[in-house]
């Protein structure tokens, strides 16, 4: 199959731990509808242990699955309390079902005695909690909020909410792709990575924060879209840096279906585009 095709298979059914007999001529909504509507039970069986389908787990990883992984938003929207929520998602981290992503925000409060504004005291940095599988990630976002349904045969509002949001289950994996790549790139450079991966705090969320081995920030963005980015799409990633206060040496645009001409012309070591035959060389 194709590269692009390869990406949206893996973000439904990477890490499934069982093997699925799958028609790779069909289009990527037939395989869905057959697999997770006509065949749901025997897909079921592979979320292991089963209990995971039960609560308080299912709502740990429902939330997880359907929002921004905030450690401690995850705990409110699953209603648990901070004690009961930390025991679970550390039983789930030791299953090795999810991983943290520790924050980089630097503390706000830098001193003892420094006094913070009001409306800033109340605010906590949190970590982000992460599948390690794309299959559990896709089964608790979508398919555990209509499993009922669909037990019973009846698929239809499954489909349609796969249909609408199916776009920020592969965007994940394509930044994912994106950083591996980058990490790549520069130790190919001999100038390696000290530090990478999404980065977030009060003010905006990065796709990409990198450290060069000379100290050069990398920002990052990744577009999984059907059309050219253009130049707007810098604009917008400069802006966010400057509210953010992050002063980016190098800027690096990945985008699935290429650059604008005027992008393309302004290539250059302050900014790196590259597109998905640039990533496919990770599978060379």
């Amino acid at each position: 199959m194709s590269f692009e095709s390869a990406i949206e298979y893996f973000s439904i059914l990477g890490g499934s731990r069982q093997s699925a007999e799958l028609d790779y001529f069909e289009s990527l909504d037939a395989m869905v509808t057959s697999n997770f509507v006509y065949h749901f039970s025997t897909f079921q069986q592979m979320v292991s242990p089963s209990y995971l389908l039960e609560n308080p787990y299912r709502d740990v990883l429902v939330a997880v699955a359907r929002g921004d992984g905030k450690y401690y938003t995850v705990l409110r929207k699953a209603k648990l309390s901070e004690q009961t929520g930390e025991r679970i998602v550390t039983e789930l981290v030791e299953m090795g079902v999810l991983y943290i992503e520790a924050s980089r925000e630097q503390p706000l409060k830098t001193h003892p005695k420094h006094k913070l504004k009001k409306a800033l005291r109340s605010y906590r940095i949190q970590d982000k909690l992460r599948f390690h599988a794309p299959f559990m990630r896709f089964w608790f976002g979508f398919v555990a909020p209509y499993a009922h349904a669909l037990s019973l045969g009846q698929g239809e509002r499954f489909m349609e909410n796969f249909r609408n949001h199916y776009e920020r289950l592969r965007t994940l994996v394509f930044e994912q792709l994106c950083d591996a790549f980058l990490t790549d790139y520069f130790a190919r450079k001999d100038t390696p990575l000290l530090s990478h991966g999404s980065y977030w705090n009060r003010h905006s969320e990065f796709d990409i924060l990198a450290v060069t081995a000379d100290k050069k920030v990398v920002l990052g963005e990744c577009k999984y879209k059907d059309r050219k980015v253009c130049k707007n799409e810098l604009n917008k990633l400069k802006a966010k840096a400057e509210q953010s206060g992050i002063r980016a040496d190098i800027f690096a645009l990945f985008s699935k279906d290429g650059f604008s001409n005027e992008l393309l012309g302004m290539q250059s070591e302050q900014l790196l585009l590259f597109d998905l035959g640039d990533l496919q060389r990770l599978c060379e």
